[in-house]
């Protein structure tokens, strides 16, 4: 029975207990908040997603701490030419992403949770660019989690001037502090600086 009960403890302190605390572990985590500055628009907080209703409990964007600084400095060197980033989804619990995929089993789009994806690790974020004096985000083509060529980082000729503009700037800012995108989505973006392993709890709720 002692070992056991000892068990028990030690599953407190290493499971439940951690899985509780997760979110202010400074060394591992890094909370994005709109009272610091951030423009937060996550959208499986919101019906406003492919599949059409809310998966998230509550808005809560969190980052590998190497990611939520160079995502930073990204963005205080934007807020220089007038412009800031605003994010679509950040930190993805491992069971959203099962059920991301349930919906668009096609890897294109939507990363095998069998192998995680750089948002269950916290290295991802989705994102967009917004004029800062007219509140205004800038014309990328497509709609967030638009799954079509429209959406691809290849120009295509129904593509203005104006939106191959925005997308270039998105992207040679995000590459110039180690983002890297991917070729089927003009808003996502990885930290590939490091590797930080699958991440599955949820966030509270406050």
């Amino acid at each position: 029975m002692r070992c056991c009960t000892s068990i028990l403890i030690l599953w407190g302190i290493s499971g439940g207990l951690a899985a509780q605390d997760w979110t202010k572990n400074t060394d591992q985590w890094v909370e994005l908040r709109s009272e610091d500055g951030w423009l937060l628009d996550l959208k499986y907080a919101t019906e406003d997603n492919f599949v059409g209703h809310v998966i998230y409990d509550c808005a809560r964007c969190f980052l590998r701490p190497d990611a939520a600084r160079a995502l930073t400095q990204m963005n205080e060197e934007l807020k220089k030419l007038g412009i800031q980033v605003k994010l679509f989804d950040c930190y993805r619990p491992l069971a959203v992403q099962w059920e991301l995929w349930e919906e668009v089993p096609d890897p294109q789009y939507v990363a095998d949770p069998r192998k995680g994806s750089m948002h269950n690790r916290g290295q991802a974020i989705d994102v967009t660019l917004v004029d800062i004096e007219s509140g205004k985000a800038l014309d990328m083509g497509t709609d967030f989690d638009f799954f079509g060529k429209r959406a691809y980082h290849s120009t295509t000729p129904e593509l203005s001037s104006e939106i191959q503009k925005n997308r270039s700037l998105l992207k040679s800012t995000m590459e110039k502090h180690g983002f890297l995108p991917i070729r089927t989505e003009w808003w996502h973006y990885s930290y590939r600086a490091s590797q930080w392993p699958v991440f599955e709890d949820k966030w509270d709720c406050e």
